[in-house]
């Protein structure tokens, strides 16, 4: 028999940790929940960084496990919520880690993906799961949550809180002149290769402030290797075109400063999903992910996708027929991204965005 869904339901709780640009895809469905039960409270467990990049969403309170805390964390997050229990659990994370955290909740109903998309056996650890959806983005995957608890109204809207302090902060990095935000490095993890070249960058750039009068404004976290990639453009691009704020902003200060940009250029990562939220043009550079299923939701048609062509010449594979979501771990897949490709895209967007831009409805009445 399966566990019944709440035809109200009073207090949700969400279970995602992370990474940035998943919280970021997640927002649609907080907002389709809130459109539907207004009054519904939502509590959601989320990572340390990653609530330092949401906090203020509205409507929302969050519980943040630090994930470097371990089961001394964990330990610390079921005291906290001791006294809560959910009318329904939304486990959208798929990892061992997050589902043995939410063995230690409370819910009447915990929900999770379809046998499909689960990972890490999180199917065992949920009541209810979705209805497959084969080959859906991540947005889609997460509004699905929503669908199945019976929300009828489930377009995606984001509506991030973004505090003035943060446009002081963005302002003082760049000034008032027109820039484009360049994101060069995707998150270090093991065999992630999503980063591209140096060498590729900087052509982007040049064309950027050559034809336009962009200035580029790299931006990342701290490390050797993005502070590295930041001084190897910067030394190939002419003086002047480029501010290097690399390890510069916080992440509320990021978020400024991509919705302050004319336009993004990065790879899969957090970046290229913060400028999708904010309705930044974005171009995002895949080769290593499958942009159908994990690019800039409103910007997909601007990707740069050598996906397909990664996948035949590492994986000597057919793309049609490769699981959904597999991706590419080869260090040369970037190098399938061609500067021309990334510039002929940008002019597109640039194009496009100024267009929507024209066409869009006055706020003067």
């Amino acid at each position: 028999m399966k566990h019944p869904l709440p035809a109200r339901p009073e207090h949700i709780g969400v279970l995602r940790l992370s990474a940035l640009g998943d919280v970021c895809n997640l927002v649609p469905t907080v907002r389709a929940l809130q459109r539907q039960w207004p009054e519904a409270r939502i509590t959601w467990i989320i990572g340390k960084g990653e609530h330092s990049l949401l906090a203020g969403l509205s409507g929302v309170e969050f519980v943040v496990y630090d994930k470097a805390s371990g089961i001394a964390g964990m330990r610390a997050l079921w005291r906290e919520l001791a006294d809560t229990r959910f009318d329904v659990l939304l486990h959208m994370q798929q990892a061992l880690r997050a589902s043995v955290l939410s063995l230690g909740l409370k819910a009447d109903v915990r929900v999770g993906y379809d046998k499909a998309r689960a990972k890490d056996a999180q199917h065992w650890f949920t009541h209810r799961q979705l209805a497959p959806h084969p080959r859906a983005h991540v947005v889609d995957s997460f509004l699905d949550f929503a669908r199945l608890l019976g929300v009828e109204e489930a377009s995606p809207q984001w509506d991030l809180a973004i505090p003035e302090a943060a446009f002081e902060e963005a302002a003082g990095l760049t000034g008032d002149a027109p820039y484009m935000l360049m994101s060069p490095c995707a998150n270090p993890r093991l065999r992630n290769f999503r980063n591209w070249s140096a060498e590729g960058y900087a052509a982007v750039v040049e064309h950027g402030w050559v034809q336009h009068g962009l200035t580029t404004v790299l931006t990342g976290g701290g490390s050797t290797p993005e502070r590295e990639m930041g001084s190897r453009i910067q030394s190939l691009s002419q003086p002047g075109a480029v501010i290097d704020a690399i390890g510069a902003s916080s992440l509320k200060g990021l978020l400024a400063l991509i919705a302050r940009a004319r336009v993004v250029v990065a790879p899969d990562s957090g970046p290229v999903h913060m400028a999708n939220a904010l309705d930044t043009p974005v171009v995002g550079l895949f080769a290593t992910t499958n942009p159908e299923r994990a690019g800039p939701y409103r910007w997909r048609d601007f990707v740069v996708n050598r996906y397909p062509d990664a996948v035949t010449t590492y994986l000597h594979k057919d793309p049609e027929t490769l699981s959904w979501g597999q991706r590419v771990r080869h260090p040369d897949a970037m190098s399938l991204i061609r500067a021309d490709d990334v510039i002929r895209n940008l002019e597109a967007l640039l194009a496009a965005a100024s267009t929507r831009k024209e066409t869009e409805p006055s706020d003067e009445a």
